[in-house]
């Protein structure tokens, strides 16, 4: 949840981490800090708030020179947001610092053995035990600093990645990682750390990411060396080529990132399919597919993992699956699947979805599905992330960076996948006719041309979203595959203009929701031509004749709802299990501009984080 940006080499390094770490504000921006070292001093300044407040307080707190530095953005989860809680975090000596993501689960317990042995905290935050855990086992022990850290870091219990500083070995940063994401980036003479590789990007695109488990001295003009942990074995480290760029991180004109992405989505989807999908000549073809078919397509059953956006994509393939291949799923939140004993077979084919690769929950998910002797299969974004390592086999969104806290391209592209793999599974049980498929493939194909054609419609819906702004509550009603679209329609309005929402079956309507409709309740019905559109007509009639104001996501050339909705947004037309790929365009965005009219961070909602790396 919080950012780690750090480097050593010749450069000045205040500039390098402090732009890295505005690059990962997206992962925590509740306060932040830098610790830098130069002739000897130890500099540390950290503050409440945002990265630009950090820059307007080090101007008048410390000097920015100095070629070793770490630097953090946090996300609280020991102690309230405030400057004493922020990191990086002190020693008692002023010797150590250290930045950290994660949460150590057993700090209450350190904390007490360490007071008894005289050491005294300033901050709640789990990280300043650890760091003084370590001071602890180098004056114990004798040992040097990248021999405590694997000493302290086997007393602990938890997930964690640090980076640790020793300003009597300037030459040297030690790193270690464990359910929190890593990377080494690797320059000509010097070393860039960081939660993901955005910081780095600019200076070099060759990088170690480390496993779990994994540590690593970073020391100035030497290799790196990676050891285990646990064993203290060395590692021979993976140098990977990174595909990313800087013009894919920045937000290219438009106002917020989350912006950005919303109008990336046409290319976001064909990126996904390219190569994949082969409509003229009917051939799907997905590697991770294609290598394990006869073991997916026989399963008793798919489960499917995933949290926030992640899940409503997979609800979304749940009738995919069923539909076109026959396969009975379940869809669980991976937060409640780890803790509640869940029956697993060897026979279960377990699909973990996650946009950054890094969720902590679907991971301990997927551990517990490989432990039982499942098949897990992996669809995420990021290449090299730890879901795309643990799993058995997967496949990539390949919808690129996505910065924004509140997902939106990182939806339409698992969706994409998703359908895919459903498509390929049907066409190999025969569970879907040939014209069938080739239709699906067809229109498949179309779907980043009618992303671009609903896009248009972003001036009517502004207009739609001034009306709507001061409402207190929204519902928002679906059915079958759009059901899970108005889920997460109500998600997005949610996350980013902390309104309240929820959504519903359209169906449910009448077995308790409907009691709350009056005049001042906006309803959002996304009622297209295709799937059950007669009975979501009659929950419209419902909702007209209680005074709700409906805001309908229809067909082009509807007339029924038309007749009866205070506001229409017309999509183009596709087949039912594609209509998802265009009904959550609107809904995306009259979420953004009735928050940017209310005047709230978009990009960085409140004790929101992008990657959800602890419990």
């Amino acid at each position: 949840m919080c950012g780690i940006v750090g480097y050593i080499g010749n450069r000045e390094a205040y500039d390098i981490v402090i732009n890295g770490l505005k690059r990962l504000e997206y992962r925590g921006y509740d306060s932040a800090g830098i610790a830098l070292f130069d002739g000897g001093q130890l500099k540390v300044c950290k503050t409440q708030g945002k990265v630009a407040d950090l820059v307007e307080k080090a101007k008048n707190n410390i000097t920015t020179n100095g070629n070793v530095a770490i630097g953090h953005t946090r996300w609280a989860t020991h102690g309230e947001p405030n400057d004493v809680n922020s990191h990086p975090h002190l020693s008692n000596s002023g010797n150590l610092a250290i930045v950290h993501n994660g949460i150590i689960e057993n700090n209450d317990a350190l904390r007490k053995e360490l007071r008894k042995r005289g050491y005294k905290f300033d901050s709640e935050t789990d990280t300043e035990v650890l760091i003084n855990l370590i001071e602890d086992v180098i004056k114990s022990e004798g040992v040097k600093l990248g021999k405590a850290v694997q000493i302290a870091l086997n007393h602990t219990i938890g997930a964690y990645a640090i980076a640790v500083f020793d300003k009597r070995k300037p030459d040297e940063i030690v790193v270690a990682r464990l359910g929190s994401p890593l990377a080494i980036g690797i320059g000509e003479e010097e070393y860039f750390i960081a939660s993901d590789a955005s910081p780095f990007i600019k200076y070099t695109n060759n990088a170690i990411y480390l496993e779990d488990g994994e540590m690593a001295v970073v020391r100035k003009n030497k290799p790196v060396k990676v050891r285990k942990i646990n064993t203290d074995s060395l590692v021979d480290p993976y140098v990977q080529e990174l595909k990313l760029n800087l013009e894919e991180i920045e937000k290219g004109g438009y106002e917020h990132f989350m912006l950005k992405e919303i109008y990336e989505q046409p290319n976001a989807v064909r990126d996904t399919y390219r190569g994949r999908l082969l409509a003229d000549e009917g051939i799907i073809k997905m590697a991770g597919v294609d290598d394990n078919l006869a073991r997916i397509a026989n399963a008793n059953r798919i489960l499917i993992v995933a949290c926030g956006t992640s899940w409503h994509a997979g609800l979304v393939a749940e009738y995919a699956f069923e539909d076109m291949a026959r396969i009975p799923v379940e869809v669980e939140y991976a937060s409640e699947f780890r803790y509640r004993n869940p029956v697993i077979t060897e026979n279960d084919v377990v699909i973990a979805i996650s946009q950054s690769g890094e969720t902590a929950d679907t991971m301990a998910a997927i551990k517990l599905a490989k432990e039982k002797g499942a098949f897990v299969f992996g669809v995420c974004n990021v290449v090299g992330s730890s879901i795309s390592r643990e799993t058995h086999a997967g496949a990539y969104t390949h919808a690129g960076p996505e910065i924004g806290v509140a997902s939106t391209k990182a939806f339409t592209t698992q969706i994409t996948v998703l359908t895919l793999m459903a498509l390929k599974l049907g066409q190999y049980k025969g569970t879907i006719s040939d014209s069938s498929f080739r239709l699906h493939l067809q229109e498949l194909k179309q779907i980043p041309e009618k992303i671009e054609a609903t896009l248009k419609l972003n001036d009517t819906i502004k207009d739609i979203a001034a009306i709507y702004k001061d409402s207190r509550n929204c519902i928002y009603l679906g059915r079958s595959y759009n059901f899970p679209v108005a889920l997460e329609g109500a998600l997005k309005l949610k996350e980013i203009s902390y309104i309240h929402a929820e959504g519903y079956p359209a169906a449910e309507m009448k077995h308790g929701p409907i009691a709350l409709i009056d005049d001042e309740m906006p309803v959002v019905v996304i009622a297209v031509s295709k799937g059950y559109y007669e009975k979501v007509v009659s929950n419209v009639q419902e909702i007209k004749s209680r005074k709700g104001k409906i805001i309908s996501v229809v067909t082009e050339g509807d007339v029924e709802v038309k007749n009866l909705a205070d506001h229409l947004i017309e999509v183009p037309e596709t087949i039912e299990a594609l209509t998802p790929l265009l009904t959550t365009i609107p809904l995306q965005l009259l979420s953004y501009h009735i928050a940017v009219i209310l005047g709230k961070n978009v990009d960085q909602p409140r004790n929101l984080a992008k990657s959800v790396t602890v419990e």
